[in-house]
């Protein structure tokens, strides 16, 4: 027997589930599968390895959708002052400069998507399938009554006029619909320490460059931080398998001492540092958002955050069509959604690649040209001004949701 839906989502992670809520309260049928739920929150628990940089756009969807409640009530650090420097070039970049109270929230990934799947029950429209793992989808464009029919491992079976692929870099549904990737492999590993330090929750990010690559402190509630080491894969490698003893000695000669005293390492995790493009975000009937559609390098925290705005964008898409009574999954419809944001994913990739090249370069000239727009962006407002605005999710074509407008 099957069920009929507008619109299955596959992967309910931070961005699907987001997909799931933007769409909440319509009249459109909805289905999310996820392989399985996130663990329960209790705020005893050390804070998760994975944390985000939450952007005030991305607070914007969330407060909109009636999700924000979910991550403020659990779990989150504001910063509003992020530094960055390297050698004799640096600036600092502060809130108060654009009348903002934070630049943004480092919140862990789990709290962001529970917070997600909290408010994804509450609408009516919306069928969660979880656990659930899909044993075998086709798409079938070509037909006329739905897109894909999806067979799930209990027997169950959805049919939909629209799939949206929200399950990762890997996507197996941007697989068998056929679109291609454009990928690049930076070589490098990022090496990711939840600590414990001396001083208490802090209102500042930084970033510092080194040739090796990178090194960014993140705060976290209480005496706790989250530090982020780029390196070659060879030295994370090495760091990783260092007794603790060692890995703090490491910290101490490398992590700057004004962020306090590094005490305690209570976890660690690394992973591949890779860029990766769809080559299309939409076919007939399907859809491509987040890391399905895009990896972004982690430099400036960014991967969640466009996600988030792929989802909104994907949303106002889809129920201005069906408002007008138009047929949501035709291309042509669903190329509005890739037009408002693969441009956007395309400049910041682009200004990341470009920003992570320049800063791990030890050529001369390039490295007294990045020191000298370090000093000139402390010194020149609007421009500073500008790239803090970015930052934020608050430049560019922005889907209404981020916002602060209803697309319902």
């Amino acid at each position: 027997m099957s069920e009929n839906f507008d619109v299955v989502i596959v992967g309910g992670g931070m961005v699907g589930a987001a997909v799931a809520c933007c769409l909440g309260g319509s009249d459109l049928r909805v289905a999310v599968i996820e392989q399985q739920l996130p663990e329960a929150f209790d705020p005893s628990q050390p804070h998760d390895l994975r944390v985000s940089a939450l952007s005030i756009a991305s607070k914007q969807i969330m407060e909109m959708v009636g999700a924000w409640e979910g991550v403020y009530t659990r779990r989150c650090c504001p910063f509003k002052r992020m530094r960055v420097w390297e050698t004799i070039g640096n600036t600092e970049f502060n809130s108060d400069a654009i009348d903002y109270p934070e630049l943004g929230f480092i919140v862990e990934n789990r709290v962001t998507q529970l917070a997600f799947l909290d408010r994804l029950l509450a609408f009516e429209n919306i069928t969660l399938f979880c656990p659930a793992t899909i044993k075998n989808l086709n798409y079938t464009p070509e037909n006329p009554e739905h897109s894909a029919e999806i067979e799930l491992q209990d027997g169950k079976i959805l049919l939909t006029k629209l799939l949206v692929a929200a399950d990762g870099g890997q996507s197996r549904i941007r697989q068998l619909c056929g679109i291609g990737v454009n990928s690049r492999d930076y070589q490098q590993q990022a090496l990711v320490l939840y600590v414990e330090t001396d001083y208490p929750q802090q209102n500042i990010t930084w970033q510092r460059f080194v040739p090796s690559g990178p090194q960014a402190f993140l705060p976290l509630t209480g005496n706790y931080a989250s530090l982020v080491w780029y390196n070659s894969s060879d030295e994370i490698r090495r760091l990783k398998a260092l007794p603790d003893k060692e890995l703090l000695y490491e910290l101490s000669k490398t992590f700057p001492d004004n962020l306090g005293q590094i005490n305690a390492i209570l976890g660690k995790v690394s992973f591949p540092l890779r860029c990766q493009h769809a080559q299309n975000y939409v076919k007939k009937g399907v859809a491509l958002v987040g890391d399905a559609a895009h990896m972004i390098n982690p430099l400036a925290g960014q991967g969640v955050n466009i996600g988030l705005l792929d989802a909104a964008a994907l949303a106002e898409v889809v129920l201005n069509a069906y408002q007008q009574g138009k047929s949501f999954a035709d291309p042509a419809v669903l190329k509005g959604y890739e037009k408002m944001r693969r441009h956007e994913n395309l400049a910041m990739l682009t200004l990341m690649d470009v920003f992570y090249h320049v800063f791990s370069n030890e050529i001369l000239p390039v490295k007294v040209l990045r020191n000298f727009g370090l000093g000139l962006a402390e010194r020149v407002l609007p421009a500073k001004n500008k790239l803090m605005r970015m930052a934020m999710g608050l430049d560019g074509r922005l889907p209404k949701l981020a916002r602060g407008e209803t697309i319902l």
